[in-house]
């Protein structure tokens, strides 16, 4: 049986009518139906305000360095505190039952929650910033981790014993830590998107002047919310790039002897 492809052309153009459908029927609903430019700008006024944006480089290009300082700061931290206390619970058990119950008692705090927290100890910096991203990106690192570690099979334990790897140390950097790869990968897939969905809450509470989650509230506080939704698709954008990245050097390099079973 001889499946035919879809030409490429024919893909994209399908993407592309797509698009333009929407921005059609946004266009039509905010110029016909709401009439309101605060309840809804029609597409014609955010897609002006975004060459607006992206056309004042100086000053996007600093929101954006802005922000990706923030951003990354806060998974720096969660990567570098969040996979070794994932190793560590799920390579010790005791380790695991202390820590666990900690780890669920936090979880579930909003990290909006924790800007008060974040002022008092850090104050109105860029750290403080980080410090909201930190806490949403470190949890999904730390279970992705754990139920890596918990699943690399029993077999895989002993014939790195047989070959050699006695200690605790070299089972977790030879045997463990490679066969958890694609679970710590996901984990830091899912807690990059966490932290950059709290990127706007981070930089809500006025740590800089700039930053695209600034931009945002700022022009939210004046009511330009062709603006305000200039931001949000930025936001998308970069976020969609971040992803892209991680995922094609993620692919290409750590997990390249994985390609033989991707269909």
């Amino acid at each position: 049986m001889v499946v035919k492809r879809t030409p490429i052309i024919h893909r994209k153009g399908l993407e592309v009518f797509s698009l333009l459908a929407v921005a059609v029927i946004w266009q039509f609903i905010a110029v016909v139906i709401v009439k309101n430019d605060i309840f809804l700008p029609p597409f014609t006024d955010v897609l002006f305000s975004f060459f607006e944006v992206i056309t004042d480089i100086s000053a996007f290009f600093k929101d954006l360095s802005t922000s990706l300082m923030h951003f990354s700061i806060g998974l720096f931290f969660a990567l570098i505190i969040g996979i070794p206390v994932g190793i560590i619970m799920g390579w010790f058990k005791a380790v695991n039952r202390m820590v666990d119950p900690l780890i669920e008692i936090l979880r579930p705090i909003p990290p909006l929650a924790w800007i008060p927290i974040a002022i008092i100890w850090l104050g109105f910096t860029h750290l403080s910033a980080g410090f909201i991203i930190f806490i949403g990106a470190v949890f999904p690192i730390i279970i992705n981790t754990f139920t890596g570690f918990k699943g690399v099979p029993l077999v895989y334990v002993e014939a790195g014993k047989v070959l050699g790897c006695i200690r605790d140390r070299d089972l977790i950097w030879y045997v463990a830590l490679p066969s958890a790869m694609p679970s710590i990968a996901a984990g830091i897939r899912i807690a990059m998107g966490v932290g950059w969905m709290c990127l706007v809450a981070a930089e809500y509470f006025g740590v800089s002047s700039n930053g695209i989650g600034y931009k945002l509230w700022f022009h939210y506080g004046i009511h330009e919310m062709n603006f305000v939704i200039v931001y949000m698709l930025l936001l998308g954008f970069i976020g969609l790039i971040i992803d892209r990245l991680f995922r094609y050097y993620i692919d290409r390099r750590l997990l390249k002897w994985r390609s033989g079973v991707v269909l």
